[in-house]
């Protein structure tokens, strides 16, 4: 069991105001506060020592968009964003409770978050170029930082900020569906071991249609994913003839279809178009509209494991895991 006891202070006493996050036994401290509380930031302690930050806002197209900066005293740092940059209006100041961070680290923390954030791709960073800082530090120290950028993971998301969240580029694995078209694929009458797990992560499902649909999903994080290489239909099917309940949700998905098409790179034949990032949806059949390319779908039955079992009897499966 990889559990976490998370620690949040509320330090107006509501949400919306100045937040205080850390994990038990980690030195790591993480503080979360709107730009308009600055001036009260410049009294904290924790913001006037070595870190790194986050500054939140949104872009000139109003797409989600931040900035990751470090600083042997950050709320100068946020001193200098705060006259010479518009967009954001949310910080995260993460540093260290027993003041250990030296600028080597907060340097490597800079480098290898933007790294991340770029890989993950889930809101457009405003860095520009990568920081070449951090590659000098001693193994121990570096294995540290990693350890450091792991609990950061799991807290910004509780803090409210995805930015982190969901598969980085290291580690992906080429795109390979299984040979036999997942449609005709008998499955046995329970998942086979290797896809019952505590993890948090899923096997890896396929989905494939007659029109050359071809894709993979995945939950990661808690969120269903399709991810980067899956090859979905270049156009949603519209029919003259759709009810009136049917052709309002055929507009939510063509219009969801249209937003994936922008991460999107054409396809191996004509009409289809192929993910260059992976995409998060609400729940499996959202995904499996969208690779349909219908207004609905029931994603329970149409994604399959490797093993040709449904999502919706891995689901059940899980679900017997004590």
């Amino acid at each position: 069991m990889n559990g976490r006891q998370v620690r949040l202070f509320l330090v107006d006493g509501t949400v919306g105001g100045l937040m205080t996050a850390e994990i038990l036994n980690w030195t790591g401290h993480m503080l979360r506060a709107r730009r308009k509380d600055l001036g009260r930031i410049k009294g904290r302690e924790e913001a006037q020592r070595t870190g790194v930050y986050v500054l939140f806002g949104t872009d000139e197209e109003g797409e989600p968009a931040a900035y990751i900066g470090e600083g042997d005293n950050v709320v100068r740092r946020l001193e200098n964003h705060n006259a010479n940059k518009d967009f954001w209006e949310d910080v995260v100041i993460i540093t260290s409770k027993d003041m250990n961070l030296t600028k080597a680290h907060v340097r490597y923390l800079e480098s290898e978050l933007i790294r991340l954030a770029k890989s993950i791709s889930r809101v457009s960073l405003l860095n520009g170029n990568d920081p070449t800082g951090g590659a000098a530090l001693p193994e121990a120290d570096e294995s540290d930082m990693q350890y450091f950028i792991g609990q950061i993971r799991i807290l910004m998301p509780v803090l409210g900020f995805d930015i982190f969240r969901g598969r980085s580029t290291q580690g992906k694995k080429p795109f390979a569906a299984p040979d036999a078209p997942v449609e005709a694929t008998t499955p046995d009458s329970s998942p086979v071991p290797e896809e019952v797990s505590e993890s948090p992560d899923s096997p890896i499902f396929y989905m494939r249609t007659r029109e050359g649909s071809n894709a993979q999903a995945q939950i990661v994080d808690g969120e269903f994913t399709l991810l980067e290489g899956s090859v979905i239909p270049g156009a949603m099917k519209d029919n003259p003839n759709f009810s009136s309940s049917t052709r309002k949700q055929f507009i939510v998905r063509e219009a969801q279809h249209a937003k994936v098409l922008e991460v999107c790179v054409p396809g191996p034949a004509p009409g289809l178009a192929a993910l260059s990032k992976d995409v998060v949806f609400s729940s499996p059949s959202a995904a499996a509209s969208i690779v349909y390319g219908r207004a609905s779908a029931n994603g329970r039955i149409t994604w399959r494991t490797a093993s040709g079992h449904t999502f919706g009897e891995w689901e059940q499966g899980q679900s017997a895991v004590e």
